[in-house]
């Protein structure tokens, strides 16, 4: 197993969380985040969904995405989930937080698995994978307003579906890069979205995680 486990939280039980990678691999910058999440009063665990397997070449990362499979990344996000719900220092209650491709897998889990809430980084799911009528838990997007590929137009599609469908949802952009929040890449990270973005989320899992 190579999945992370962040250092575990004070308390002597919290929350459980899944964070997702992004389609470089569970790099130190996911780690970062996942220690960030457990300083903050989660027990979290970063799946790795590439089996060890880490890059910074663009082509490389596109062929890793594209090599996996989402039931098998379901399957290991899902196995994660069990072990923290299990876990003697959860209270019972996980979510689910993904960047990128993890943003794309969250709310697949949100769709797929039994989450207690969902937090989606500019990421969409395949729409074989994303029936929003099956979301059973709140969710909270972050989303870029610039990003090329998961426009404003096809997010807001989903959030005005996810709204009509009677399911809790907030979708939040922000004037930046798709990921704004990855501050190890100077060209697209934004610090003031970055910050507020993850604000929000860590507000709002204590929210609905308790």
């Amino acid at each position: 197993m190579t999945d992370y486990a962040a250092p575990r939280p004070a308390a002597a039980q919290a929350p459980g969380l899944v964070v997702v990678q992004e389609w470089w691999g569970l790099n130190d910058h996911i780690k970062d985040l996942c220690n960030r999440f457990a300083a903050q009063g989660f027990l979290v665990i970063g799946v790795d969904l590439y089996g060890g397997r880490v890059t910074k070449d663009a082509g490389e990362a596109m062929q890793l995405m594209m090599d996996l499979k989402t039931p098998d990344a379901l399957e290991i996000i899902g196995a994660a989930v069990d072990r923290l719900r299990a876990d003697p220092g959860c209270n019972g209650k996980v979510g689910v937080v993904g960047f990128c491709m993890g943003g794309a897998m969250s709310l697949a889990s949100a769709c797929n698995l039994a989450v207690d809430a969902a937090v989606p980084f500019y990421g969409l799911p395949r729409a074989e994978y994303a029936d929003w009528t099956k979301v059973r838990c709140p969710i909270e997007g972050h989303y870029s307003e610039r990003d090329p590929h998961v426009t404003k137009e096809r997010v807001s599609l989903v959030r005005d579906t996810l709204v009509a469908a009677g399911k809790s949802v907030e979708f939040h952009f922000y004037d930046a890069e798709h990921a704004f929040a990855n501050d190890t890449r100077s060209e697209v990270y934004d610090r003031a979205s970055a910050e507020l973005a993850l604000s929000r989320t860590t507000a709002f899992l204590h929210a609905h995680l308790g």
